[in-house]
């Protein structure tokens, strides 16, 4: 090895650059073999530490989304569910949605499907670099009460604000007092046309009165969340 060669390896080292140190050798060798030019040298092989770099920024996007599984849309059987219109739902895979500032409700019985769509979009958003968060309705509720209880609870909601994409899953499946709509209300009222929101429910939206004990505040919600 020369001293070139061992000073180039240093500085790599030195700039943290471990893809580039690891396919220095087969680049170089390429290189040579093909009469490649100096940038297209060093394309490729800074194009090593960019995949890397890009695969891990990915993954850790995904993970703080905290979905429920990994599961996406090539695992969704649309023949199982063929009143879903699979067009449809690869427009929101665009995430087109999201640029608009529009939301998405899944609605319908257990088993249909609901959760796996979301988190399926919320993973393809992940993917495309913008922040999302998946959430169960309950322990969403949870949250926001305890954060009130705290005196923290416009710090809590700007958390939740804060994302391109929230998933709330599985609004209806338990009981919402009226002290806890108010605060649901409150997250959808900061987000209302500024982020995009998907909502999955068991219900339809004549019974949001029941679910969360108040119509005025059941019809608040739908009407910033349609």
């Amino acid at each position: 090895m020369n001293s070139s060669y061992q000073q180039l390896v240093s500085n790599l080292e030195y700039l943290n650059l471990k893809q580039m140190i690891t396919h220095l050798n087969d680049t170089i060798d390429f290189s040579t073999k093909n009469e490649l030019s100096l940038v297209d040298t060093l394309m490729k092989l800074t194009n090593y530490e960019i995949d890397v770099r890009e695969k891990t920024m990915i993954n850790s996007m995904v993970k703080v989304g905290a979905f429920p599984h990994r599961k996406e849309i090539n695992e969704f059987n649309f023949d199982f569910q063929p009143t879903i219109n699979k067009q449809q739902i690869l427009d929101f895979l665009s995430l087109r949605f999201i640029e608009d500032k529009q939301n998405i409700i899944f609605m319908g019985t257990s088993g249909v499907g609901k959760t796996h769509l979301a988190t399926s979009i919320g993973i393809a958003a992940a993917k495309k670099r913008t922040s999302t968060y998946f959430i169960k309705c309950n322990e969403l509720i949870l949250n926001l009460k305890k954060a009130k209880l705290e005196n923290r609870l416009e710090s809590r909601l700007k958390h939740y604000g804060k994302y391109k994409l929230l998933i709330i899953d599985e609004i209806g499946y338990l009981p919402i007092d009226k002290e806890d709509a108010k605060l649901f209300f409150q997250l959808i009222d900061l987000r209302y046309e500024k982020k995009s929101t998907i909502l999955t429910t068991n219900i339809s939206f004549k019974e949001w009165d029941a679910v969360f004990q108040d119509s005025k505040l059941a019809n608040a919600i739908l009407d910033r969340v349609l």
